[in-house]
């Protein structure tokens, strides 16, 4: 659709900007928090750049007080955090950790001093380790209770100083690099495993949302996901079905199940017969078709889309240019193991976009691929749409106590601008938290790969003095902010 006059953003837009607990709290040890899967991953040798972790990360758990002070010179409507499940329930169950509980308190409460709106994040992959240890963590059903014991504790604790709740952050991401790919804990390479971790989270995820609707009535809660339109690499029929065969698992799997409480037929069926469909009990099926158990927004955390033809059984591939495409993206790469007694999956392959650049990660820049996957969403879901995660990786570097990230503004930019086209075509968008505030470890790449409005000096020896200091891109977004999105100009 074209438009001459784009529509503004609502009055009560929430401009905001995004964290994890893991990547910036630190304080790994401190005042009685348990470990979590990462804690102990990250210092397992190999599994992530230069055996960096989040044992001091950006230590927002001191320096907290400082950090919504700038969020509040920038002027941002709203702050997505996640909690640390291990630094409230050490072990996951039983034993409250008071002191775990009342920085999270003390954090609300400088947002709430500062006028910001905080969206509070349940879970977002750091599970605590003793329920790896006892349970097999997803594998099993009792962690399932863990979690709806761990959000009753968190709805009774903030359910009256927070209105948005986001239940899982990247449910798709993390059961597919956790078990299919081995890339984050616990590293394995199964397909059947993955399904069936990613089938306890499902009913995990609608337990605490019907739970969330009894105990938090005035608010509001959603998973956020990882989506992606998905585009055939040409109008070959084999690959426009590929395309849908994408579609089908990369989104509806999670989506439909969040929304309707059904897995996708096509799929499903494949899976069956397969023998790697986890068994859905009537009892789950009802928890999952329980509208009270459905969300009331739905995150959606956007980076890129995805191009696909046909899969590699029935149309090869040169190995050396694949090979190459994967490497560029950790998120869309093909498992580099797998189990030998599990199927081939030939639904799809996942080849590169000609049509659009990348970021200096290899990452495809598509900000009109946003624009498409919220009218997607918000047409087969009629759900209020809130993006909880958007931003650019980048080796930002400091020049004269200045840093000068306009390439970061005009992606920012780029995207919003797609959005504002998005509520003009009728889309229902709550609010924009983009990816994120300060700088953070990122999960494997350590702190080369910078995301924030705030430069954070911390390095991959992690021995920086963790001065902030804003970028050039805090000022422009302070703009968006004042001007409601429409002012995206840069000043010189």
């Amino acid at each position: 659709m074209f438009h001459k006059k784009l529509d503004n953003f609502p009055k009560d837009f929430l401009w905001g900007a995004s964290s994890a607990a893991y990547q910036i709290e630190g304080a790994a040890t401190e005042d009685g928090k348990g470990k979590s899967i990462w804690d102990v991953y990250a210092h397992e040798k190999g599994n992530t750049y230069k055996g960096t972790s989040g044992d001091v990360a950006v230590d927002h758990y001191h320096k907290y007080k400082e950090d919504v002070g700038l969020m509040k010179k920038m002027g941002l409507k709203a702050y997505r955090f996640s909690i640390a499940w291990s630094r409230v329930i050490p072990e996951g169950v039983g034993k409250v950790n008071i002191k775990g509980l009342k920085f999270y308190h003390n954090l609300i409460h400088e947002l709430e001093k500062a006028h910001i709106e905080p969206i509070l994040t349940i879970y977002h992959w750091d599970l605590p380790l003793a329920l790896q240890e006892k349970y097999g963590g997803w594998e099993s059903a009792k962690t399932i209770a863990a979690f709806k014991n761990y959000a009753e504790l968190l709805f009774r604790e903030f359910g009256a100083e927070v209105k948005y709740w986001v239940t899982i952050n990247e449910q798709n991401v993390f059961t597919s690099m956790g078990y299919r790919w081995g890339t984050h804990p616990p590293k394995k390479h199964s397909f059947k495993l993955m399904l069936l971790a990613n089938h306890h989270i499902n009913i995990a995820n609608a337990e605490v949302i019907k739970l969330f609707h009894q105990m938090v009535p005035n608010g509001m809660i959603g998973p956020s996901f990882g989506y992606g339109p998905t585009y055939a690499k040409t109008s070959d029929p084999e690959d426009v079905l590929a395309s849908m065969n994408a579609n089908d698992f990369n989104n509806n799997w999670w989506l439909d199940v969040y929304c309707t409480g059904k897995y996708p037929f096509f799929c499903k069926k494949q899976f069956e017969k397969w023998n790697i469909m986890p068994e859905v009990t009537g009892e789950e099926q009802k928890i999952l078709e329980d509208t009270e158990a459905h969300p009331d927004f739905l995150g959606i955390n956007y980076y890129h889309g995805g191009t696909f033809q046909q899969n590699r059984i029935q149309k090869a591939v040169k190995s050396e240019e694949q090979e190459s495409f994967d490497k560029t993206d950790p998120y869309l790469e093909q498992p580099k193991e797998r189990n030998a007694n599990e199927p081939e999956v030939p639904m799809f392959n996942n080849v590169e976009n000609s049509y659009v650049d990348k970021t200096q990660w290899g990452w495809e820049k598509d900000p009109t691929g946003l624009r498409i996957a919220l009218r997607q969403v918000y047409e087969k879901y009629h759900l209020p749409i809130m993006i909880t995660e958007n931003g650019l990786g980048a080796q930002d570097k400091v020049v004269k106590g200045k840093i000068n990230d306009n390439y970061r503004i005009s992606y920012l930019s780029e995207h919003i601008i797609a959005m504002r086209e998005a509520i003009t075509d009728g889309v229902n968008l709550l609010g924009y938290c983009a990816w994120s505030f300060t700088d953070l470890l990122s999960w494997l790449n350590g702190y080369s790969k910078r995301y924030g409005f705030v430069y954070v000096d911390q390095n991959d020896q992690e021995n920086g003095s963790l001065k902030r200091i804003p970028k050039r891109s805090f000022s422009w977004y302070k703009n968006v902010i004042k001007s409601n999105g429409k002012d995206l100009k840069v000043e010189e």
